[in-house]
């Protein structure tokens, strides 16, 4: 029987590659044997990657504005067409309602909901010519719970989670299917002021059923089977990785 979680031989795109999930998932597609192409303004933590002769980094800042077509080309010169994406750039700047400007709304807007659909866009018809493509976009726990200081970030987390539905409804009968994951509280970049108060995240890790916040390991195997034929009768869905967070 095949292994129905392999990717070996795909090609993934990464965007947000450069630290956090972004980074590890890059590492995991790349562990298990696909062609990765990371995305980010910075090399960061994709450097560990950057000599193999299966990995690709390409420096871009999708906050802002884009030639979307002429980018798709570009991620697509260094091992063809991607079959996986996997859309984990983002932005959280943390602010008031009071106090977010034009300008915070606009690039959170750009990064975490404009980006992902654009580069999705520009690579969907070479997936459809394929009959196979896996879009993987991150989704929250403000997709559907609001937190403070983060009516910005929650709105384009929310966008995301319709965005996710739309691409499946669109796409997912000519084989690109379309799902988002939504982590809990994982030790990240964006987390960092969470979890750099022993209180906050002591609190967090006791509000989920396993009695733990997330480790970067848990969100391989959700991961793999997005990624992967496993996930072939799923799409439009969002797969909480978090513990139980949400179920309490």
């Amino acid at each position: 029987m095949p292994d129905l979680f392999s990717v070996e031989g795909k090609v993934a795109l990464v965007t947000g590659a450069s630290s956090g999930l972004g980074a590890h998932c890059a590492r995991v597609l790349h562990a298990a044997g696909a062609q990765v192409v990371g995305l980010s303004r910075s090399l960061g933590e994709f450097q560990v990657m950057a000599d193999d002769d299966r990995a690709a980094f390409l420096s871009r800042d999708l906050s802002e504005a884009q030639d979307w077509t002429q980018l798709g080309e570009q991620i697509q010169s260094y091992f063809g067409s991607p079959d996986i994406i996997v859309n984990a750039a983002g932005v959280n700047l943390r602010k008031h309602a009071d106090d977010t400007s034009a300008d915070d709304w606009a690039t959170t807007m750009a990064l975490n909901l404009t980006a992902p659909f654009f580069v999705s866009q520009a690579l969907v018809p070479a997936m459809k010519k394929k009959g196979f493509g896996r879009i993987i976009n991150f989704a929250s726990l403000q997709s559907e719970r609001a937190f403070k200081n983060g009516l910005a970030y929650g709105a384009t987390k929310g966008g995301v989670a319709q965005m996710t539905r739309a691409m499946a409804e669109a796409w997912s009968a000519e084989g690109v299917n379309a799902n988002a994951l939504a982590p809990g509280f994982f030790p990240t970049q964006l987390t960092a002021p969470v979890f750099g108060d022993t209180e906050a995240s002591t609190k967090l890790a006791e509000q989920t059923c396993i009695g733990r916040n997330g480790q970067m390991s848990d969100i391989d195997g959700p991961l793999l089977f997005l990624s992967s034929a496993a996930s072939t009768y799923v799409t439009g869905q969002l797969l909480y990785v978090d513990g139980g967070f949400t179920a309490k």
